[in-house]
């Protein structure tokens, strides 16, 4: 605790919006530690000095320390510069061979500029002025703090912080031999055991995480039973079982201030559930500007979505055909990703010009204008540890159609017609008849206007922000102080 009897909070993580952002993790390490601000905590977030963000904000850090670290069977240089942004406290980890280039540079070199991260955000603790009593680790490039932090920083006064160790997704481990850990930071060879780092034929990052950190969580509650199934797991059931007691599923929220359609300046029109007039003409831009040749009458169904197998586009690519062809309705996709899918969508818009846009290449613009003048938002994905994308289009009032899983099903409830009930669509099963069914579903409930409105109303009442999730959080922080 802080003199003002403040919780001390580092979020420590590979990207943060705004400064880099390559995925959703950049998204909560650029809200999160603002709400946890207001309800009591100093929460700051340390990350790598990407040579991405430099150009940009070299001018406005204070440089606070350098100094070395052992690496790697030498020496390493490390830099700490600080920012602050939006009332936020971040510190920069700066090292211009291991962050000069890629994010994630893939393969060995990737697992080479994470161990040297982990090692360097915990020496860099003791000297800059800052004493945690929380380290909040994100995702397996920051996998090795608690094990470090147990094992070889003990007797150091930052050897007493509390750690958490939150998994986005399950699928990247960071998964390496385990001489590797060896020479990069020094692990001594008894942890290279089940019991600890090594798992199969490897050891990894997440699971020295999973064994070490004093508490794990997820951002989805109903992720976090998943991943306890091995279908979710990825080889890691027996320890997320074994730490099922301590695992908490909290709920990501979205950035309310950036996805507002009453302010949103990169749609024209504004709106709220009040008035929805507005969403009517960022329907007719929308139209407009993909080149669509229908009417405003005709519903829209958008994605906005990376182009991988993950996101369910097996499905898409089984059923576009028969959507197409047996209902009234459009279809439009902003993304890039695995060229299959990106050719098949090309082809798909060529094949029905007029009813289909593949819109392949990703603007911040277009996905903004999908989002307010959509009706419908199709995220039939096969796994989703929270998404953000159905949060935003329930924010505008577009109407989700996803697969119940992870945070889909957390925060989608799927219309009861019988009650009124409910701000959206799901289906259960990675089904494609069962997904067209539910789009079929969907789109008759749309004919009833009164129906539609209300439907549009409770998205748009729904609570998506980040303040539900730093509530949680804090709780989780205190139940291990």
């Amino acid at each position: 605790m802080n003199r003002d009897n403040k919780l001390n909070v580092l979020l420590v993580a590979a990207e943060c919006a705004p400064f880099v952002k390559l995925g959703g993790l950049a998204d909560v390490m650029g809200t999160l530690p603002k709400e946890l601000n207001k309800i009591g905590a100093d929460a700051r977030v340390m990350m790598p000095f990407h040579s991405q963000m430099k150009w940009k904000y070299a001018t406005q850090t204070r440089h606070l320390a350098d100094f070395y670290i052992a690496f790697n069977g030498g020496q390493a240089y490390v830099g700490v510069e600080e920012l602050v942004y939006n009332d936020v406290t971040y510190y920069l980890i700066d090292n211009e061979s291991e962050f000069g280039d890629a994010v994630y540079r893939g393969g060995v070199a990737e697992g080479e500029q994470y161990a040297y991260f982990c090692r360097a955000v915990i020496e860099s603790l003791g000297r800059i002025g800052f004493i945690p009593d929380i380290i909040h680790c994100n995702d397996w490039q920051t996998g090795l703090i608690p094990i470090l932090l147990r094992t070889q920083y003990g007797h150091w006064e930052v050897g007493r912080a509390k750690t958490i160790f939150t998994i986005h997704n399950m699928m990247y481990q960071g998964e390496y031999a385990f001489e590797q850990f060896q020479k990069w930071v020094g692990i001594d060879s008894r942890y290279d055991t089940p019991e600890f780092m090594h798992n199969y034929e490897c050891a990894s990052f997440m699971k020295a995480a999973l064994v070490f950190a004093d508490r794990l969580s997820t951002v989805s509650p109903t992720y976090a039973n998943e991943i306890r199934d091995p279908a979710f797991a990825y080889r890691q059931e027996g320890i997320l079982n074994a730490r099922a007691g301590d695992t908490w599923g909290i709920l990501n929220g979205m950035n309310t201030e950036e996805f507002d359609p009453e302010t949103d300046p990169l749609i024209p029109y504004h709106f709220n559930k009040d008035d929805l007039s507005g969403k009517k003409k960022d329907k007719a831009e929308l139209i407009q500007r993909l080149g669509l040749s229908i009417t405003p009458g005709v519903p829209i169904i958008g994605m906005v979505t990376r182009l991988t197998e993950q996101k369910g586009l097996d499905l898409v690519k089984y059923m576009l055909d028969e959507i197409i062809c047996t209902e009234d309705v459009a279809f439009v996709i902003l993304g890039t990703g695995d060229r299959e899918y990106e050719d098949f969508f090309r082809f798909m818009e060529g094949k029905y010009k007029g009813r289909v846009c593949s819109y392949i290449a990703y603007d911040n613009a277009v996905a903004h204008l999908i989002y307010a003048g959509s009706d419908l938002f199709l995220m039939p994905s096969k796994f989703e540890p929270c998404g953000i994308s159905q949060m935003i289009a329930l924010r505008y009032g577009t109407l989700p159609i996803v697969r119940e899983t992870g945070g889909l099903r957390d925060t989608v409830q799927s219309y009861n017609e019988f009650e009124d009930t409910g701000n959206g669509f799901s289906f259960a099963n990675y089904n494609a008849h069962e997904m067209l069914n539910t789009i079929r579903y969907a789109l008759r409930t749309l004919h009833s206007p009164k129906r539609k409105h209300g439907l549009i109303v409770r998205a748009m009442e729904s609570d998506n922000s980040f303040a539900n999730s730093a509530k949680k959080y804090m709780e989780m922080y205190q139940s291990i102080l």
